[in-house]
């Protein structure tokens, strides 16, 4: 690139011009790439902070990894114990026993699924301990017959810590009256908040000994539930369990939820599509600001020719003001949006001070802040496809400026 062309493409795009209106729409291009990409960072990093809390708060509950036997009962489960913990990513494992039932309060009756599990170990694998509102998960004893269940199914039932609970499991006792489902008769001892409704609305623990003679298991388990080191290689490691005990039966976090992070997952696309169209509408801005500029400097074009410029000089000239508007616009919003994704919790309650309202109440949301984690990958794929945008924008116009005649536009000057 010759430094003259450089020169004219800076100088046209500060000069004053004879039509305002072309300085207008400029600014408002440059405005709209500047708004278009830090909304886009902004929203992403929201998404990024709503996928990483939900994930956190599922996997507080549900188990990286899960291992079960055929029959969904699992008779070698301390053998099996120790051959997963011989698997160098797994950190820690815990039965459990799984049963579904109903619990009865007075009229009030509620489906839940109930867990049998080893609270000293069953801390070591999920973070339910930290989720309790009341009570403890030590304080379910084998023959005790306590229970601990979540907040939404303590409102639901109306239950509070020493009630006592009737649950009622499907395997059925055989009476003269024909099959009866059994029922016994447990104590709150504990409530939990995951924060997520699904587990809070229905999930009850129970000891993992009453929860075996419950389902009339005998010294047998549902499973193990594994904690790996690192969530994200979870099908690798469940891939390797299985290869090394074939009989049985090996999943993970990803398979167990998948359809849900999929549509948290496409749902994001779908908004960085949405937002992206804002910076294209920005980017054809720069379309009609350049055009009407190549009208505008005609004279100055045919000039430049007459002294032996190029097309393709005059063509770069124009690239280059038009692409100035694209970097400007860009780099302007990766600051403001960089910027709005890492102080969100200072931004969204001055919004809700001047709004006078609560935009996240937590009863609703289970959450008191919005969450923002700012990857830097949709930063640079942000800035990229917007700088991208930009220059293509301004392709056309300085294809027609490069093809004007002089002698046509110096006719009438």
């Amino acid at each position: 690139m010759k430094p003259y062309e450089l020169l004219i493409g800076l100088r046209y795009t500060h000069a004053k011009r004879r039509n305002n209106f072309i300085s207008f729409i400029s600014f408002v291009s440059m405005a709209g790439i500047v708004l278009g990409v830090a909304a886009l960072i902004i929203v992403l990093s929201v998404m990024n902070g709503f996928q990483q809390e939900l994930r956190t708060r599922i996997l507080g509950v549900a188990s990286h990894v899960e291992v079960t036997g055929a029959g969904d009962a699992l008779a070698d489960w301390r053998q099996v114990a120790q051959q997963v913990k011989a698997d160098p990513e797994v950190v820690a494992s815990a039965p459990f026993v799984m049963n579904q039932g109903m619990l009865a309060l007075g009229g009030n009756v509620r489906g839940a699924v109930i867990r049998g599990i080893l609270p000293e170990e069953e801390a070591q694998v999920t973070d339910l301990a930290t989720h309790m509102r009341l009570g403890s998960l030590d304080d379910l004893k084998p023959g005790e017959w306590g229970i601990v269940h979540g907040l939404e199914l303590a409102q639901a039932l109306g239950a509070g810590v020493g009630d006592k609970l009737m649950v009622i499991t499907p395997q059925g006792n055989i009476t003269p009256a024909g099959v009866l489902p059994r029922m016994k008769q447990f104590t709150v001892t504990g409530i939990f908040s995951a924060g997520m409704y699904e587990y809070d609305s229905g999930l009850a623990l129970i000891h993992l000994q009453d929860a075996q003679k419950l389902a009339r298991l005998g010294e047998d388990v549902s499973g193990l539930r594994l904690r790996i080191k690192d969530i994200f290689r979870a099908p690798w490691v469940t891939r390797d369990l299985a290869e090394r005990m074939p009989d049985h039966f090996v999943s993970d976090w990803t398979t167990s939820h998948a359809n849900f992070f999929r549509a948290v997952a496409i749902e994001k696309r779908m908004m960085f599509l949405i937002l992206l169209l804002i910076v294209a509408v920005a980017a054809f801005n720069i379309v009609s600001a350049l055009v009407m500029a190549v009208t505008d400097k005609q004279s100055d074009i045919a000039i430049l020719r007459t002294l032996g410029a190029r097309p393709l000089s005059i063509m770069k000239i124009f690239i280059i003001q038009g692409a100035f508007i694209g970097v400007l616009g860009t780099l302007a919003g990766v600051s403001l949006g960089v910027l709005g994704a890492l102080n969100l919790e200072t931004v969204v309650p001055m919004l809700e001070k001047a709004l006078g309202m609560d935009l996240f109440p937590a009863d609703v949301y289970y959450i008191s802040e919005l969450p923002s984690k700012l990857e830097w990958a949709d930063v640079e794929i942000i800035a990229g496809v917007s700088l991208l945008l930009s220059l293509l924008a301004t392709l056309y116009p300085s294809w027609r400026a490069s093809r004007l005649n002089p002698a046509e536009s110096l006719r009438y000057e």
